[in-house]
């Protein structure tokens, strides 16, 4: 299959998940609830997690229709985490837009995420498989670990000793977790074996590893208006993503004192926020200098490889391509 064949089928997936992310969503009292889980869900992205559910069941030898409702529910599951996420940072925009918190006020907010974790269930249960034990264990274990990563997360801004290996543990966690869910997700839907099951796991793990630190890296590189959120929000948050410890590892002097300086600041001081930009740029020039934006590269490229590797273990066809030509688009991607 071509690039264009590729992104074509891709975006006929998008379009038929849209369909059942919108039968998931309730009219009526009270309205203003309703209409937050509307926005949340209206906010676009790229479905990556509710395409990774479909795509792993094709590869096995299932069907788009046994795996729609799951990938639904995976996808409005992420969307919950996002909403308290965006909670939990304080942050303004998400995908251009401000945020439930905001456009809204903090209650509401909170009441949007409950309310999307109950219809990521609903849309499971309606999932065409009598058995549904084993999707509602992975379902439940994946949100267990999601919440036990943005735990860890929120712990490491308080602490001064994190370590890079730590960081992994977290985002194998927060991210890479729910992504492996997906995939596990649609294996079992297709029905694959335990081999192709242990396959679509690892795939799934080296995939979200690599999702992340692209994200840290995007955070801090990409242009703001393609990634449709501010940049440098890590570090102005001082998030202990894989770049900032790294960099804290191998400084000395200056650098090492300005890293240093940033995190004894308090949360929300007004001089960092006031000086943002230069602080942004500061910090990237340290990061540049020091290898670690191409040591995160490298990883990203590692991960994927890994993730690719994973893929030969299930049958040739285009589901298998399919998630192929995703792994490597993600890899690459710009926002």
């Amino acid at each position: 299959m071509t690039d264009a064949e590729c992104a074509y089928r891709l975006e006929e997936l998008r379009r038929m998940i849209e369909q059942r992310l919108r039968r998931s969503l309730r009219r009526g009292s009270p309205h203003q609830l309703n209409e937050a889980c509307r926005y949340v869900l209206d906010g676009g992205g790229k479905r990556l997690r509710a395409a990774l559910v479909i795509l792993a069941c094709r590869a096995v030898g299932g069907r788009t229709a046994q795996a729609l409702d799951a990938g639904a529910a995976v996808e409005i599951m992420h969307n919950f985490t996002l909403v308290h996420d965006d909670i939990m940072d304080s942050a303004p925009s998400r995908r251009g837009r401000p945020t439930v918190h905001i456009h809204w006020d903090l209650n509401g907010a909170l009441l949007t995420g409950d309310v999307l974790l109950g219809a990521a269930y609903e849309a499971l249960l309606r999932t065409p498989r009598r058995d549904m034990r084993p999707l509602l264990e992975l379902f439940t274990a994946g949100l267990i670990e999601v919440c036990r990563g943005q735990a860890l997360d929120l712990e490491f801004e308080r602490r001064s000793d994190v370590t890079v290996r730590e960081y992994f543990v977290m985002i194998e966690k927060k991210t890479a977790h729910l992504i492996t869910m997906a995939t596990e997700l649609g294996g079992t839907l297709g029905r694959g074996t335990a081999r192709q099951l242990r396959a679509l796991k690892t795939f799934g793990h080296h995939l979200g590893r690599a999702f992340q630190l692209q994200d840290d890296l995007l955070d801090v590189v990409a242009d703001q208006a393609e990634l449709g959120k501010s940049i440098g929000g890590d570090i102005i948050e001082r998030k202990r993503t894989y770049l900032l410890l790294t960099a804290l590892q191998r400084t000395r002097g200056q650098d090492r004192r300005t890293l240093t300086r940033l995190l004894r600041l308090p949360p929300g001081d007004r001089a960092l926020r006031a000086g943002r930009r230069e602080t942004i740029a500061e910090v990237r020039s340290i990061f540049r200098r020091h290898g670690v934006l191409a040591d995160a590269e490298r990883l990203v490229r590692r991960d994927t490889a890994r993730a690719l590797e994973a893929l030969e273990e299930l049958p040739p066809g285009e589901g298998r391509t399919m998630l192929r030509w995703l792994a490597e688009r993600l890899g690459s991607r710009a926002s």
